[in-house]
């Protein structure tokens, strides 16, 4: 739990996919928001968390099975504001005395009207102004009576209590998800909620950078931190605001894997050498991760590979500064609820990412991670407090991993090579196009495939390449790029004349979910 001075709202996790999304909205109108697991969230946990409200989200099970989760019944005691959310209201029905039942022709999934009923009440301001509001819905199990103390406010086809409401106690729930694109009033709703609780807006990055620069001194004290740095602008926003913090006590590792883009390790060490004056040591591995990557095609193997290196490469330099006893890393919000299992157990792993938790005891350095409550879109905000400059902060993200993950298959110095080359020229012909900050990510992936071609009068079997461009706002959905044919066929003609081993290009149109971002 982060001890934060900012006013705070606490999200009950019931493990609905879209939980993240609340979190999002709630940022948009600078509330300081945490998700937590509904396992972790005792009454005891809540009274030290002291939150100004609470958010119960939706999720997957059926608060009609024995043993669903809950919430602490002591949470109802409390005088605090809450909102639950589909399984969240449903969760509040049935531990305030209401009924819930499963099954009977009342599910809903997808686009829903909601009516208003009764009086018109704060959480509504906005709402039913040209009628109807859509939202959507995903539900199973219906309320079948309404808990007491509760009215209702709002009816759908097949949720007759779409939003209840207990005002005396400031208790409000509703069977749809407002935090989703497809409730397009969704955010006034949230607005409103918060506006009840009596938030002040205080989450600000001006007021995140004097809280962190605060913190970042009193953890890391007189000793020294060694940061990982790959030059995205998720690790040299942490870097440029630690090193605002404590000065010349940190040190900044940039491990050159052979894994980076065109000309990107002299870009970056010129850059920060050049314009920021930190201690830096370019350390160039590249032999010691292409040897142990050699020959592996599984994905996860090759992440864990590349995340094991890396610690094995800042514990040997750390070694060599005197007084190293913290790491500090770029780590994301999105990062953590990716890589951490909501029921706290076993869980499908999506994909691993090497610079979150799991660090062996024996590396001996504490972790420093500035951003790992702010998700990429704030990051580029800090960026802009911090006066780094904004077409380094508009960089489309680049994985640690590097090229490993955009070169499915074996990893080889070829196919390095062929990607770099193809990566660079696609690179080149967004820009060109004016469309590079239209966009999210852009990247080629070099496919573990021959293809018969023809060039001139001589028979070609050489790679075929993807090309990969989405827009998103933080990572968590993505949609692809909807470039011209012209675009693309203008693209393809240019890689595949400019660059030697690549004599066939596809464009891939898969949104995240279900596919990721990344290849692998």
């Amino acid at each position: 739990m982060t001890q934060t001075s900012h006013d705070r709202l606490l999200i009950i996790d019931f493990g609905s996919q879209v939980t993240q999304l609340i979190a999002r909205r709630l940022r948009e109108l600078n509330v300081y928001c945490e998700i937590h697991p509904y396992q972790n969230v005792t009454a005891e946990f809540i009274r030290e968390m002291a939150p100004k409200a609470v958010i119960l989200s939706g999720g997957p099970d059926s608060v009609t099975r024995e043993g669903s989760p809950r919430a602490p019944q002591e949470l109802f005691e409390m005088g605090i504001p809450i909102l639950g959310i589909c399984y969240g209201q449903q969760v509040m029905m049935t531990q305030l005395g209401g009924k819930v039942e499963s099954g009977h022709g009342t599910a809903e999934f997808g686009r829903a009207y909601v009516t208003p009923k009764g009086p018109h009440i704060d959480l509504l301001r906005g709402w039913f102004l040209e009628g109807d509001e859509q939202v959507w819905m995903s539900h199973g199990d219906h309320v079948s009576q309404i808990a007491p103390g509760f009215e209702v406010y709002g009816t759908s086809p097949n949720a007759p209590y779409a939003i209840t409401a207990d005002l005396k106690r400031h208790f409000y729930a509703v069977q749809f998800h407002p935090e989703v694109h497809h409730t397009p009033n969704g955010k006034t709703l949230y607005e409103n909620f918060i506006k009840i609780a009596g938030f002040t807006g205080d989450w600000t990055m001006g007021a995140y950078r004097e809280e962190m620069i605060r913190k970042i001194r009193e953890q890391v004290g007189d000793k020294k931190v060694i940061c990982a740095l790959s030059g995205g602008v998720d690790s040299s926003v942490a870097a440029i605001l630690i090193h605002e913090a404590i000065g010349d006590q940190l040190t900044c590792v940039f491990v050159d894997h052979g894994l980076l883009r065109k000309n990107e390790a002299a870009e970056v060490v010129g850059m920060f050498r050049e314009h920021y004056n930190l201690p830096l040591i370019h350390a160039d591995e590249s032999e010691l991760f292409l040897g142990e990557l050699e020959g592996v095609s599984d994905p996860e193997t090759k992440r864990k590979i590349i995340g094991k290196l890396f610690i094995d490469v800042f514990q040997k330099h750390a070694d060599t500064i005197e007084g190293a006893e913290f790491l500090a890393q770029g780590t994301l919000y999105p990062d953590v609820i990716e890589s951490v299992s909501f029921s706290g157990g076993p869980s499908v792993t999506i994909k691993s990412h090497h610079n979150v938790g799991g660090l062996p005891e024996k590396m001996g350095l504490k972790l420093v991670e500035p951003l790992r409550e702010l998700f990429k879109d704030e990051v580029r905000a800090l960026g802009h407090e911090l006066g780094l400059p904004a077409s380094f902060i508009g960089r489309h993200p680049f994985p640690g991993p590097g090229l490993a993950i955009r070169c499915p298959g074996e990893i080889t110095r070829e196919k390095l090579e062929i990607l770099r080359e193809a990566d660079a020229i696609y690179i080149d012909q967004i820009r060109k196009h004016g469309l590079y900050d239209e966009i999210w990510q852009a990247f080629v992936a070099i496919l573990p495939v021959r293809t018969v071609g023809v060039m001139g009068d001589g028979r070609t079997y050489d790679y075929a390449c993807a090309l990969r461009a989405v827009t998103s706002v933080d990572g968590m959905t993505a949609d692809y790029y909807p470039f011209s044919h012209e675009f693309l066929g203008e693209t393809a003609t240019r890689i595949i004349n400019e660059v030697k081993g690549i004599n066939r290009c596809t464009y891939d149109i898969t949104s995240k979910p279900p596919g990721t971002i990344e290849w692998e």
